[in-house]
C-alpha cells in the first residue's frame, strides 16, 4: 500500500498544516493558529490545536517584542545538526519504506551513515535508534505515536521544493522491502 498526501490521515494532514503555519509566520496565540487554521479549511477548536501543539513538541519562544509558536529545532536559533540533515535532504534522494514500527530510508549509494548520524544529531527525538548500511537505513521506534510524529516532522526537513511528503509504503508480514 502506498500512502501520499491524499491518503494521509486527517490528523496527519492537520498536524503539517500546523507545522507549516508555525514555521512560516509568527503566531503568538492558539486562538491565532486556530483562525489560521479555519482559514486554511480546517475545521478545529481550541482543544484540538492545544493537544496538536503538544504532540509536535511545540514551544514558545521570544521573537521581536512577542512570544510566538516554534517547533522544538527552530526553538534554538541555529541548531548546526538541523541545518546539516537539511542539507543533505536536500542533496540526497531518500525513499521511505515502514515495516511494523521500523521505517526504511533508501538513498544513494554510500549516504545511509552520513544521513543517521545527522537524524541522531538532529533535533529528532521520537526514534528508538537508527541502523544504517550503505544505501538503506532503518529507524526504530517503540509506539505508533512517536512513529507518525516523527515522519510528519521528518518531511519538514525535506526540500521546500517537494510538493508532496516522499512515498511511504507499508510491508506486509510476507514482503520485505527491495
Amino acid at each position: 500500500m502506498v500512502i501520499n498526501s491524499g491518503s494521509i490521515n486527517a490528523k496527519q494532514r492537520r498536524q503539517r498544516a500546523l507545522l507549516e503555519l508555525v514555521t512560516g509566520t509568527p503566531i503568538g496565540s492558539q486562538e491565532e493558529l486556530v483562525e489560521r487554521l479555519r482559514v486554511a479549511g480546517y475545521e478545529v477548536t481550541q482543544a484540538t490545536v492545544s493537544r496538536d501543539a503538544a504532540e509536535l513538541g511545540l514551544v514558545k519562544v521570544p521573537r521581536g517584542d512577542r512570544h510566538v509558536y516554534a517547533t522544538p529545532e527552530n526553538a534554538a536559533t541555529g541548531n548546526l545538526y538541523d541545518a546539516r540533515l537539511r542539507r543533505l535532504l536536500e542533496d540526497i534522494p531518500v525513499r521511505i519504506a515502514r515495516s511494523g514500527l521500523s521505517l526504511v530510508l533508501l538513498a544513494t549509494p554510500g549516504t545511509a551513515g552520513a544521513i543517521a548520524q545527522a537524524i541522531d544529531q538532529s533535533s529528532l527525538q521520537d526514534q528508538v535508534g537508527t541502523l544504517a548500511g550503505d544505501n538503506t537505513l532503518l529507524v526504530l521506534f517503540d509506539g505508533e505515536a512517536a512513529l507518525e510524529r516523527w515522519l510528519v516532522r521528518f518531511h519538514m526537513y525535506q526540500p521546500a521544493g517537494a510538493a508532496a511528503p516522499p512515498t511511504v509504503r507499508s510491508f506486509g508480514h510476507s514482503e520485505a522491502p527491495r
